[in-house]
């Protein structure tokens, strides 16, 4: 290596910037001032915040203003390319960077432009459709339904009236004709009474034969002659008279000649305003919604031309900031190709009124002296490095145990296979990135161990990927690399099947004292009731209904009791299988059968790919799983809403996927929850209302005594656009678990491996 004190050369530049005349340089300026200008006159203008009115040709001005301002803009800005293009071509030093920084400046002034652009449309297409949708045209018409919902329901209630006061006067008739001054004083009552200010006698001319004297003073307009000949005895006539604030009703007298009712009621002015208001504004609403196109193109129109306007200025602007800034990079680009090859020497020259660039020329030449000095250091420092990193890498490859190292800013800076595993996380999607990120469960733990004294933090953490949950035991100790600052190092052990063991264990001993505990008083309390509903039930008279149906359901509650601890003892009391040489396939048939006649509106299809189908396995205990999984699947299909769904359906399909006997059930019901899926494999879990959470469990057991498992997945994993659920019974066709059977959620298992015929 040369030594840092030789002496350095200077470096001179090949070429000599162009120097503008006085006038050239304020035509840039000049250009982008007046644009700038005529564009925030059109914005103003149009958005009539002066005093001039955006008239059609006042708008046309403007346009043409702004058009003959982006053509200059757009010519000065194809002069200035076309300098940088020639200057490539004439192979001037740093040409290329001087294209890559026009370039650069360029797309810094499209994008904003673009962005704006892209949002100033949906904003506007949104506003409009948001001001022009379904819910808003909904809103006013609703206003008018409401408007007219209350002037029809006092039409329907004066109709009862003047049906009710027509057959009270057609039985006071005769008092009409021998005592008017009793038949008015009736009349005014049965009107006060209904509370209606305004009811009257009118002869078919319309003429006033009797008035009720209610004391309201109101001028009720009498019905014409024409109107009144179309009025019948069995149904009357009902009116709002908007204008007077009233609403009124007319019906043809029995008993009386051409003699008709008239009655009005008072209606609340206010609301008739607010009527009157509702339909202006419908009217208004639907003006505005023709004139939509309109609106869209004027806004359109305006942001076109000063968006065009702005970004011309702005790449303009770029341009001839990037002729300043290129000479002094171009200098130092040239001064960094030869230090490139190895040349450490090289020396660029510094002009003191580039400013802040001459200081970069300084910093430049600083460098390459560091760098001769230190060059041997690094290349003897990376070796070291490098063996070292070799051999920790072998180390951790090795590991069962998953191992992440963390640095003191919290990103991941190492991870074995084993890790990679167990977060679900390959190591190009982690290193690099924060361990907040990437195991986010992790956050307490390494908050303690943050604020903590003690130097390994021990705990368990719960990580869900893919529909699939492990139980984690997690060490995390701290590395001190400076007095400020640590690294650590997070050990990940894999105790899900310990913990599943354990949670089994724990919840089979439950089942059992629940089944103790609560079955001993169910009988005495149901044979309690059926005596109490036997001796009693002749005896009782009063509310003897409500004694029937409170003893009924203690007897019926006892018996769901019974039922349900029932399944807690089977849960507790699982038999060990007895496994036989037998044939799957007749086993399935037979399950299907059964299921088909306790559910017959359900269509159960079975296919069998092999017939017959040995397999060692406990006929009884496959049989039940089978039938657990079926039934759910009936469930399912009947918590579906009748309209949504023309007839459930179940497809069961039995194969063989290499050494193990697959059974696959597809239904088209409500399907499975996104969230916590494998938590229903749990004991107790479940998603239905009066379920006891033990199905999925059994059936788990079952298949795990026979090396197996259960899958939960969707049917449309397997049928495309398909609803409902996709379980599948594994286990081994020989019956004995090769190594520990999990049972997981696998969403990803090949549609292929069923084989299910769409139908």
């Amino acid at each position: 290596m040369t030594s840092a004190e030789t002496p350095a050369q200077t470096f001179d530049p090949s070429f000599a910037e162009p120097r503008a005349w006085p006038l050239q340089r304020w035509v840039v300026p000049f250009a982008v001032g007046v644009s700038l200008l005529s564009a925030f006159l059109t914005f103003v203008v149009l958005t009539e915040l002066t005093p001039i009115r955006a008239t059609d040709k006042v708008v046309t001005t403007f346009l043409a203003i702004n058009t003959g301002t982006i053509l200059m803009l757009v010519a000065i800005i194809v002069r200035e390319i076309w300098k940088v293009v020639q200057a490539r071509r004439r192979g001037r030093a740093a040409a290329r960077l001087h294209v890559q920084i026009v370039a650069l400046f360029s797309f810094i002034a499209v994008l904003p432009a673009v962005l704006v652009s892209i949002v100033a449309n949906v904003t506007i297409d949104r506003g409009l459709d948001r001001l022009f949708s379904v819910r808003t045209r909904g809103v006013i018409e609703n206003s008018l339904i409401v408007a007219k919902a209350y002037l029809n329901e006092h039409a329907q209630l004066i109709g009862g009236d003047v049906m009710g006061m027509a057959n009270d006067l057609a039985r006071a008739r005769p008092l009409y004709d021998q005592d008017r001054v009793s038949f008015r004083n009736l009349l005014t009552s049965d009107a006060t009474t209904r509370n209606l200010p305004g009811a009257m006698l009118i002869d078919k001319e319309g003429h006033v034969l009797e008035s009720a004297q209610t004391g309201i003073l109101q001028n009720f307009m009498a019905p014409r002659a024409d109107f009144l000949s179309n009025v019948g005895e069995e149904q009357p006539e009902i009116a709002v008279i908007t204008e007077g604030n009233y609403v009124a009703a007319v019906i043809r007298l029995r008993a009386f000649s051409d003699t008709f009712l008239y009655v009005a009621r008072l209606l609340d002015p206010r609301v008739v305003t607010l009527v009157h208001e509702t339909q202006e504004g419908a009217a208004l609403y639907a003006a505005l919604e023709t004139r939509r196109l309109g609106i869209q193109v004027a806004f359109a129109l305006m942001f076109t031309v000063i968006a065009l306007t702005v970004l011309m200025s702005a790449v303009l602007i770029g341009l001839n900031f990037a002729n300043w800034l290129v000479a002094p990079i171009r200098r130092l680009m040239s001064a960094a190709n030869m230090v490139s090859t190895g040349d450490l020497h090289v020396q660029v020259p510094v002009v003191k009124s580039e400013g802040d660039l001459a200081h970069l020329g300084e910093t430049f030449n600083k460098m390459t002296q560091e760098l001769r000095t230190q060059r041997d250091e690094l290349v003897s420092a990376s070796d070291l490095i490098d063996s070292r990193r070799r051999f920790i890498e072998a180390v951790l490859s090795s590991a069962s145990a998953g191992i992440i190292g963390v640095d003191a800013s919290g990103n991941v800076g190492v991870l074995n296979r084993s890790a990679e595993k167990l977060i679900g996380h390959s190591e190009s999607e982690t290193l690099g990135h924060p361990l907040a990120e990437v195991l986010p469960e992790l956050n307490e733990m390494m908050a303690n161990v943050r604020e903590g004294t003690q130097r390994l933090v021990q705990g368990q953490v719960t990580v869900s990927r893919d529909n699939l949950e492990r139980n984690l035991s997690v060490r995390i100790s701290a590395e001190q690399n400076n007095p400020a600052r640590d690294s650590y190092i997070i050990t990940l052990d894999d105790i899900t099947e310990l913990v599943t063991a354990q949670r089994t264990s724990a919840w089979g001993d439950v089942a059992r004292r629940i089944a103790h505990e609560i079955k001993n008083p169910l009988t005495p309390i149901q044979l309690s009731a059926e005596r109490i509903r036997r001796k009693f039930g002749k005896v009782i008279v009063e509310d003897k209904p409500i004694f029937e149906q409170c003893t009924d359901t203690i007897v019926r509650q006892v018996d769901d009791i019974r039922r349900m601890v029932d399944e807690f003892s089977r849960f507790a009391r699982m038999p060990k299988p007895v496994i036989e040489l037998e044939d799957v396939a007749d086993t399935v048939r037979q399950v299907v059968f059964l299921m088909r006649v306790g559910h017959p509106d359900i269509e159960i299809a079975a296919e069998i790919k092999e017939d017959p189908m040995q397999a060692r396995f406990d006929r009884r205990l496959i049989s039940q799983a089978l039938q657990n999984i079926i039934k759910n699947a009936a469930e399912a299909i009947g918590a579906v809403p009748p309209d949504e769904l023309d007839r459930g359906r179940i497809d069961v399909v039995a194969g063989r996927d290499g050494d193990d006997i697959v059974i696959d059930v597809i239904d088209n019901g409500i399907g499975l929850p996104k969230e916590s899926r494998s938590r229903l494999l749990e004991p107790y879990v479940t998603t239905r209302e009066k379920g006891t959470g033990l199905g999925l469990a059994i059936v788990g057991r079952v298949l795990e005594d026979h090396g197996g498992r259960i899958e939960l997945n969707d049917a449309s994993n397997i049928r495309p656009g398909a609803r409902g659920a996709w379980m599948r019974l594994r286990f081994a066709a020989s019956g004995h678990a090769v190594g520990t059977a999990t049972t997981e959620t696998k969403a990803e298992t090949a549609p292929k491996q069923a084989g299910v015929t769409h139908g």
